[in-house]
């Protein structure tokens, strides 16, 4: 595929692949034209090259990916499309305010709109709860950290697209010190190996009497308590706010010497944290909200005959009270629908504690890729691309929720006959959409 730069009077689009051109030239691009806009970019496997974004495999397939928002060729913020606040507690624990993000009203309506994590850094400064300075110097270690893996990314996609800035901005980082300063680092960290590989790798303390006479009590204290084979390098790197390179290369002697083994964690091996298992005794209860009939009668189709609870939604206001009486286990939902669309929806479902950890799942058009990103802003967990086909649906509900149980007895009927004729569901059953 070859690299297509657009210049057209009312806007900039660069996209891609990483065979085709690395990240730091990207980078320098955006730099030189002093470029203002949201930089987009896909992990994929070392062997794919797929059209871009298009998902892997199907459908299904949710590759890791990143955001770099800039400024006047300025780098602003930088992160993963996740929606997780894990980073930002890392580094609040460190000041001893990692409890305030149990806090709903923490997360502030900026959040929703450019980056959760973004505006839950800037809620807490609103509310005092961190100073200038704290603030600073948290974005700079979370900047860091994610440039430290796109720079080391080879195989992927990205898109370069003109916006507004992000704002308010607490501060901006020049692109071409962090490129030579973080390139640096990466050649050093390669030098580790085979002692490193990872910065998800966990440390364990194997011989803490060895470990201990060769270093101060001060760094004894503060390192032991994290050598439990669960907390990451990087995690650690974090909580000490120290340069990943730093607090990996204090960790070699003791590796070499078999005080410390590298493990890794259950949160690394097993990353899918929006899984959401029903309750043994009920169905898996799934959710379709979409305007449109013939798709709300295929899924439930489909996944009624696998064994799974599904109900179908019209109209998207309805549907936000509804869902509070269905509590499903995981919700479909269109994006462009009248009234309330798709993304409006979402930031809703997540701004309440029952659905902050409900898998939502975006259905998208063939070509709406921008669209795909967007959702992954607002909270989405992952997206389907429509039209899609029964083993396509089945994977993905599989993938959050579980297999379905065709021999189980069915559910009470009663609720969805009640709420069919106030909510105008359909419910008949209609050929399945090819």
């Amino acid at each position: 595929m070859v690299i297509q730069v657009l210049f057209p009077s009312l806007g900039c689009r660069m996209q891609g692949y990483l065979s085709e051109i690395d990240i730091r030239s990207i980078l320098q691009l955006i730099e030189l034209g002093q470029r203002t806009g949201e930089l987009y970019l896909e992990s994929y496997g070392s062997n794919s090259h797929q059209p871009l974004g298009q998902p892997l495999d199907g459908a299904v397939i949710n590759p890791p990916s990143w955001l770099v928002f800039v400024a006047n060729g300025q780098l602003v913020y930088a992160g993963t499309t996740d929606n997780q606040l894990d980073r930002l507690r890392d580094h609040l624990h460190r000041y001893g305010i990692d409890q305030a993000l149990s806090d709903p009203s923490i997360t502030a309506a900026i959040a929703a709109v450019n980056s959760l994590e973004y505006g839950t850094l800037w809620a807490l400064l609103e509310q005092h709860l961190l100073t200038p300075d704290q603030g600073r110097a948290i974005l700079s270690h979370m900047v860091h950290e994610t440039l430290f893996d796109l720079l080391s990314l080879h195989h992927g996609a990205f898109v370069f697209k003109l916006s507004s800035a992000l704002s308010p901005q607490l501060m901006t980082h020049t692109i071409s010190d962090l490129v030579a300063g973080l390139t640096q680092q990466i050649q050093a960290w390669h030098q580790l190996h085979p002692h490193l590989q990872s910065p998800d790798q966990c440390p364990v303390l194997l011989d803490p009497e060895a470990f201990r006479a060769g270093v101060s009590d001060q760094v004894y204290q503060r390192m032991v308590a994290w050598m439990d084979g669960q907390t990451s390098i990087r995690r650690i790197a974090r909580y000490l706010s120290r340069d990943l390179l730093s607090v990996a290369r204090s960790l070699v002697p003791a590796i070499q010497q078999g005080q410390i083994s590298l493990l890794y964690g259950v949160s690394e091996a097993s990353p899918d944290l929006n899984t959401q298992r029903p309750a043994p005794d009920r169905l898996p209860r799934i959710v379709c909200i979409d305007d449109s009939p013939t798709v709300r009668q295929s899924v439930e189709k489909i996944l009624d005959g696998q064994g799974y609870e599904a109900t179908s939604i019209g109209n998207p206001l309805k549907a936000l009270g509804l869902l509070f009486q269905l509590q499903p286990n995981l919700i479909l939902c269109d994006i462009t629908m009248p009234e309330l669309d798709g993304y409006e929806l979402c930031v809703m479902l997540r701004h309440s504690t029952a659905f902050r950890q409900t898998p939502i799942v975006m259905l998208t058009g063939k070509d709406g890729f921008l669209d795909r990103v967007k959702a992954r802003m607002v909270g989405a967990t992952d997206y389907l691309t429509k039209p899609f086909g029964s083993s396509e649906l089945l994977a993905l509900v599989e993938k959050y929720i579980g297999p379905g149980d065709c021999n189980r007895p069915r559910p009470d009927k009663l609720l969805d006959e009640a709420i069919e004729d106030e909510f105008d569901m359909d419910f008949r059953e209609a050929p399945v959409a090819q």
